[in-house]
């Protein structure tokens, strides 16, 4: 009974420990006249070698300054898999270095993503087939302020039932939240008219005058500068 008694005194430590809301993100560009051999090597890549918590999620990068690459979502793992990840083995290596580099251009980036529960209206792992991300970066030394801004803004996102992520990248350059509205009734959802205005339902949600005084006020004060981008799921070239 006491070891009983122990094991339920541990189990809040433990579940921290282990909590799994990291996403590793990779993003590869192709050489142009590469891309379907380029497909078809990724899709045997990930469905040979990425099963389980390495699993792939392949997103085509469809606008922005990524456009015509690919996004490798693995995860989401907790930090201590991550650090026991290694890399999966020569013959994986060897794989990726005969079958799937040679068609790709020197272009690429690797991240890490924390998810923020707090932040979100939607769950990590409820995704779908189309997503718009607004990539923000506050200015150094307001990131609290902006987290509560986003706290304010997330009252407008369940008035309208969006399904919003929201991330923060995690020693990956500069600090940045990653704002993943995803679409789940597809790009109808971006039409005017689909559901009431951001201004009406953020001051419905924050008060009246709210969006002058506290969400453009904000913006101006504590954010450094955004950008966006639309990315669809390819599933067919994903994990199994």
């Amino acid at each position: 009974m006491r070891k009983l008694f122990i094991v339920w005194l541990l189990l809040p430590f433990m579940g921290v420990g282990q909590m799994k809301n990291v996403l590793t993100t990779e993003r590869f560009f192709p050489k142009i006249d590469k891309i379907a051999e380029f497909e078809k090597a990724l899709m045997n890549h990930a469905q040979k070698y990425h099963t389980g918590d390495w699993k792939w999620r392949v997103l085509e990068i469809q606008t922005g300054p990524d456009a015509g690459g690919y996004q490798v979502n693995e995860g989401p793992n907790s930090w201590d898999q991550i650090d026991k990840r290694g890399d999966l083995g020569a013959e994986h290596m060897n794989d990726w270095a005969k079958n799937v580099a040679p068609f790709l251009t020197d272009r690429y980036s690797s991240s890490y993503a924390e998810y923020q529960e707090e932040l979100s209206t939607v769950a990590l792992t409820d995704f779908s087939d189309k997503v718009a991300v607004t990539h923000v970066f506050p200015k150094p030394g307001w990131g609290d302020k902006v987290e509560d801004q986003i706290k304010k803004i997330k009252k407008a996102w369940m008035a309208g039932n969006q399904s919003v992520a929201v991330y923060m990248a995690a020693s990956s350059g500069p600090t940045q939240y990653m704002i993943a509205t995803r679409y789940k009734q597809g790009l109808k959802e971006r039409e005017k008219g689909f559901r009431k205005p951001f201004k009406e339902r953020y001051e419905a949600a924050n008060g009246a005058g709210s969006y002058e005084s506290s969400y453009l006020t904000d913006i101006r004060d504590q954010i450094d500068h955004t950008w966006s981008e639309i990315l669809f799921i390819r599933a067919d070239l994903g994990s199994k």
